[in-house]
């Protein structure tokens, strides 16, 4: 399993985490992640922000603003190095997707294996000069904040609602009150700061400053609705007409008897064994999905040098910026990578994916069962990621 420490307090479990902390109060751990130091610098972030595929967002505020203007301003990329003359004093930079950049940085999500890996959304890196900050905000989904580079003084207050008031005319959502301050701190290299969904909080650069967020997010009804209508239409006897109770009624009604029982009849098929199997592909489908496109490598292992490289002590990873999981169905175990199905695997190929996707780390003799070319295919598409320096 994984070589990296869980991203823990030395005392605390993940059953105490999850049970205490999770998507209800926020955490500090002190040294939570001390392998993020010196791993990048910032001249690393902003030259990755510049690069052309890259998901990247400016964002300045100025000093003082006229009446009925805006304060901040937002340039989304593609960027270039004229955006970055004449900023103001407070600006940073933000650039998503991490792992798609660097293998390296995205196997630290191993830290927070306690986490299922499926709820894994990006790690965006935050880059700042002394002042910066994005405002008061808060997410909608649960994240790390480990801190990279430099210090960040982290201000938390209130838990956030639909009810909660943005300032007016803003390209971001942000607002000016954060209710009585339950945490006020500052986060050093290595630091990570646990923060729940919709815990409003407040990020001030000290300094030079680099802030990865790990965040983690779960699907909306929405997504899995829509998932399971494209699932649906493949299944011919959906498309039989219903067999309804009828009653004497006016020709131009419809009666809440009628659809009560079509209601029925819709739940009856989702609570069946056929209903369960649609249910869970159309979970998988959408939990496995990237949320950004894939970027290609300018070049790759072959097969002959993959073999090569695995028998030289290479070492075989779940490459981060794909989607990898796997489900237990009636008929046996079912993988999904990047929201697709993968289908007419062997045994051995499932029992390797599985391992991957669990963040084992495999060697040469833990892949011998899975014939070379499609381990290099698997390299290929991305689900996988092969390690020279172990």
């Amino acid at each position: 399993m994984s070589a990296i420490p869980l991203c823990l307090p030395d005392s605390m479990t993940p059953e105490q985490f999850l049970n205490e902390y999770w998507q209800k109060k926020p955490l500090l751990i002190k040294q939570g992640l001390p392998q993020l130091i010196g791993m990048f610098e910032p001249e690393d972030m902003l030259g990755l922000a510049l690069e052309e595929e890259a998901s990247a967002r400016l964002l300045t505020q100025a000093a003082t603003k006229p009446v009925d203007e805006p304060q901040w301003q937002l340039k989304k990329s593609p960027l270039s190095e004229t955006d970055f003359d004449n900023l103001p004093e407070q600006w940073t930079v933000l650039v998503q997707n991490l792992e798609q950049w660097s293998p390296e940085l995205g196997q630290l999500w191993q830290a927070f294996d306690y986490i299922p890996q499926w709820q894994r959304d990006d790690i965006m890196v935050s880059y700042a000069p002394k002042g910066g900050s994005v405002g008061k905000h808060y997410d909608d989904y649960d994240v790390f904040l480990a801190q990279g580079y430099g210090s960040r003084r982290w201000q938390l207050g209130k838990f956030c609602d639909e009810q909660t008031e943005f300032v007016a005319d803003e390209p971001i959502r942000l607002f000016d009150d954060m209710g009585e301050l339950i945490f006020d701190e500052i986060l050093e290299a290595g630091d990570v700061l646990y923060v729940p969904p919709k815990l409003s909080h407040f990020g001030v650069a000290q300094d030079d400053c680099l802030t990865f967020s790990f965040g983690c997010r779960r699907p909306n009804l929405m997504q899995i609705i829509d998932s399971v209508a494209d699932i649906a239409t493949n299944d011919s006897q959906l498309f039989i007409s219903m067999l309804l109770p009828q009653a004497l009624q006016a020709s131009g009604e419809l009666q809440a008897d009628s659809v009560a029982a079509i209601k029925a009849q819709l739940l009856e098929m989702l609570q069946s064994e056929r209903g369960d199997d649609m249910i869970r592909q159309a979970v998988s489908e959408v939990v496995s999905k990237r949320q950004y496109d894939a970027l290609m490598p300018e070049e790759t292992l072959g097969t002959d040098e993959l073999v090569q490289a695995l028998s030289e002590g290479a070492l075989l990873q779940a490459d981060y910026s794909n989607r990898l999981l796997y489900n237990q169905t009636r008929d046996g175990i079912t993988l999904y990578a990047n929201g697709q199905r993968l289908d007419g695997l062997d045994n051995a190929a499932i029992a390797v994916l599985m391992r991957l996707a669990d963040g084992e780390s495999l060697r040469y003799d833990d892949v011998a069962d899975v014939a070379a070319d499609d381990l290099s295919e698997w390299l290929e598409n991305g689900w996988i990621w092969v390690n020279m320096t172990e």
